[in-house]
């Protein structure tokens, strides 16, 4: 297994193509084929499905390409100081549900540590994608939350992409929307109280199980449904629509302003919001540097 088949290899899951990745790496098509081709005789794996209609990547394909982007990155870094001799920057990438307070804890980590010599990355995604970045290196950590519904699902996967899931938060359930509510003065809503109006959801695309949600009683039927993909819509159709959503209770004006609310739920239901990481990979001094801001938030946990 040389570094060059990596490169090969990372190149044809990006482009989807072998023609395209062919032109990129500026070599011939049959000789990138053979190249592909030697390497998953070499390691025993299919790594790329073919059909009339491109070329993707196998499930074992998708792990392989997770560590060979960790290989190639970390060569170009050594390049880059010992042979090129410049001063690259060192990388740190989270990847989180939609939650305020991740995001904050981020800008508070980047504003300590500077931007001059580090590159950034932070991903507010769907559930799944969280735990799919973590696991093929995307992202060192990874934000999401389990609860007694999904625990043995989730749990299931962490074990099977050898990922670890450590609590930070334990949270009681609240329903979050704007000020301006009907019920938002209430000191504990029911969910039979909120029947007249939208329920909020994050759009969860193929991986739309119930135990992917990101909002705690998801099998609950729901009168009335809207799923967006984004936070900065939901906050907008809460406004627009009196819509709502469940949370942990977690407020943080400094980001979403000070217009919306919590309100506890009349349920007994509980949540753990936690970090995934890589097992047998240290956490890097970032990376203990944004777990130890996201930590800060216990404080604001209502209960």
């Amino acid at each position: 297994m040389t570094l060059a088949q990596l490169k090969y290899a990372i190149t044809v899951a990006n482009a989807k193509s072998m023609n395209e990745a062919a032109r990129t790496l500026f070599i011939s098509q049959p000789s990138l084929s053979s190249a592909i081709r030697e390497l998953e005789e070499e390691i025993g794996l299919e790594l790329f499905r073919r059909t009339n209609r491109g070329i993707s990547l196998t499930p074992e394909g998708e792990e392989f390409i997770g560590y060979a982007r960790q290989v190639v990155e970390q060569y170009q870094l050594l390049d880059a100081k010992y042979i090129a001799k410049e001063q690259a920057k060192k990388k740190f990438s989270v990847s989180t549900q939609h939650y305020t307070f991740a995001v904050s804890a981020f800008v508070e980590m980047v504003k300590q540590f500077g931007m001059d010599e580090y590159e950034f990355a932070i991903h507010e995604t769907k559930t799944y994608q969280v735990i799919e970045d973590v696991k093929n290196f995307k992202s060192e950590v990874g934000i999401l939350y389990v609860n007694d519904f999904n625990r043995k699902v989730l749990e299931k996967l962490f074990h099977e992409f050898s990922l670890e899931f450590h609590a930070l938060l334990e949270c009681s359930i609240y329903v979050y929307m704007w000020k301006g509510h009907p019920l938002a003065q209430r000191p504990e809503i029911a969910l039979e109280e909120l029947e007249e109006y939208p329920c909020l959801s994050f759009e969860q695309g193929v991986n739309n199980s119930f135990y992917f949600a990101e909002e705690v009683l998801s099998t609950y039927e729901y009168k009335r449904l809207i799923k967006a993909d984004d936070r900065a819509t939901l906050l907008n159709l809460m406004r627009g629509l009196n819509g709502y959503t469940l949370c942990s209770g977690i407020i943080c004006e400094e980001l979403n302003g000070a217009d919306y609310c919590a309100v506890k739920l009349k349920s007994d239901e509980r949540m753990t919001i936690g970090y995934l990481v890589r097992k047998g990979v240290n956490i890097s001094p970032l990376g203990q540097k944004y777990l130890e801001e996201i930590s800060k938030y216990k404080d604001r946990v209502l209960q």
